[in-house]
């Protein structure tokens, strides 16, 4: 075991681990922002660090059984995360280095904590809008609408593609499904073509913009990537979306269903809160551009903006209990009964808590998994051996298979020397990289949720060349339209 400043760099010994598992591994464990003076060991040959990865491995596959254990996800993660923190400390304090670890740590818990806030103020808002009916209404209004089978294909897949990117894929994702499966009914092929459209266009939608994806969101924050150049990729986007769904249009099935007419209206403030969000979108982008702060501090104070919204309908509840807003579809109000107040704390408490810590335990795991060392082994195959372009290309492939937060936060913290077309590219790969499989993406793994029996891994299945067409011309594309950037 050797005492190295800065990244370990490879040994006498240096690769007796298996190339293939350090690669795997190692991308599922992104490394940690040090001081340059920090002193590290290097624990990728010590029993420790073989431990390390045997603990996250273990917490990884329960993760991924969650549809069959009901175990929540966080909760593996969270106990590995103890683990192999107390396991660094252990070691560093044989060492007399006690205080590396903390800061580590310290340094980790920062950067997760400005995440997850900026994510609670999201689900807040998108909380706040489910409450208030707003996402049901659309859902009524498109259910109503008298569409055929192949018209309501495509247009759950572009509002899709277009909706993601200010709200998330995930949230797009379910109540494009809500959607497809009102119309749909007992039409299992039609349901289930649809819902890997609505897949791919969920992702592809959240790839080009910052808000999309957790992934877009992390590049963002990092600074890497500025506000306005994530917009680079709306056109490789929309072809990832495109490709695959024109070769399944074919496929939906030619016929009328019948259609419904429950009519669902927004309730009182919904709209404005629509305006409020996109107001707390603004402030956060203006934060980060103008005044050169976090983003996460924007959106905090968007929290603010919602706080007394909610305030002022507390204040005016009465008003609730005669009218709600219906003038998104007419000019008719709709008598209805006594509603519950608004209260802001309410769908704070409703957001994806289990979400959130798992973010904490991945984060904190890798964190902890970088800092042994493992990440100077995979930069150095991927970005110094394969090159730029096929490193990023087999970023998209992986996140196919492995949850694409931890392969993003491995790209981040390795930092490789990129110009920005290629750091569009991983972005790009990594956000529609998951459409490949039903189980790539949040939004694949809650529609067979949703849609059971109708949405699956084999139906998706059957489909992925038709994605992976997608995935191929939009690389083609970010290379033709920005070939500048690289």
């Amino acid at each position: 075991m050797t005492v190295s400043q800065g990244w370990p760099v490879r040994g006498q010994h240096g690769w007796r681990l298996p190339a293939l598992l350090t690669l795997i591994i190692s991308l599922l464990v992104p490394g940690l922002a040090f001081a340059a003076d920090a002193e590290r060991l290097d624990l990728t040959q010590h029993w420790v660090g073989y431990v390390g990865i045997i603990l996250f491995v273990i917490a990884y596959l329960l993760v991924m059984a969650e549809e069959f254990t009901h175990l929540r996800k966080s909760k593996p993660v969270i106990i590995a995360a103890g683990l192999l923190w107390a396991l660094v400390a252990w070691v560093y304090q044989q060492h007399g280095l006690n205080t590396a670890p903390e800061h580590a740590l310290r340094e980790n818990l920062l950067e997760y904590a400005e995440l997850m806030l900026f994510l609670l103020v999201a689900m807040t808002y998108i909380n706040s809008m489910q409450e208030l009916n707003v996402f049901e209404a659309l859902r009524s209004r498109l259910v109503s609408s008298g569409f055929g089978f192949r018209a309501v294909f495509w247009i759950t897949g572009v509002l899709a593609f277009l909706i993601s990117p200010i709200a998330d894929n995930l949230t797009t994702a379910l109540l494009m499904c809500a959607v497809v499966l009102a119309v749909g009914g007992d039409n299992q092929r039609f349901v289930g073509l649809a819902c890997v459209n609505i897949v791919v266009g969920a992702n592809a939608g959240g790839a080009f913009s910052p808000f999309g994806d957790i992934t877009t969101l992390m590049v963002w924050q990092k600074g890497i990537v500025d506000f306005w150049s994530f917009f680079a990729l709306f056109l490789p986007s929309a072809v990832n979306f495109l490709v695959p769904a024109a070769l399944m249009h074919f496929a939906v099935p030619d016929e009328k269903p019948h259609a419904a007419n429950d009519r669902v209206c927004i309730e009182r403030g919904g709209r404005r809160i629509i305006g409020l969000f996109l107001l707390t979108i603004i402030t956060a982008v203006s934060f980060h551009n103008f005044l050169h702060l976090p983003p996460v501090i924007g959106m905090l104070t968007g929290l603010g903006y919602l706080g007394l919204f909610g305030f002022y309908l507390k204040k005016t509840h009465h008003k609730s209990t005669r009218r709600v807003e219906c003038r998104a579809f007419d000019d008719e109000e709709a008598e209805i009964g006594d509603l519950v107040a608004f209260d802001v704390f309410r769908p704070v408490a409703r957001a994806e808590w289990d979400t959130l810590f798992f973010f904490y335990g991945v984060v904190a795991c890798v964190g902890a998994l970088g800092f042994m060392g493992y990440l100077a082994l995979t930069s150095e195959v991927m970005y110094s051996q394969w090159g730029a372009t096929n490193a990023n290309i087999a970023v998209g492939l992986l996140s196919a298979i492995v949850d694409n937060i931890p392969v993003m936060f491995a790209v981040l913290s390795m930092e490789p020397s990129m110009s920005l077309g290629q750091w569009l590219l991983v972005t790009l790969t990594a956000g529609v990289g998951g459409s490949l499989l039903s189980i790539g993406s949040a939004a694949g793994v809650a529609l067979m949720g949703q849609a059971r029996g109708h949405y699956t891994f084999f139906g998706h299945l059957k489909w992925t060349w038709a994605v992976a067409l997608g995935y191929a011309a939009s690389i083609a594309v970010h290379f033709w339209v920005n070939g500048a950037l690289f």
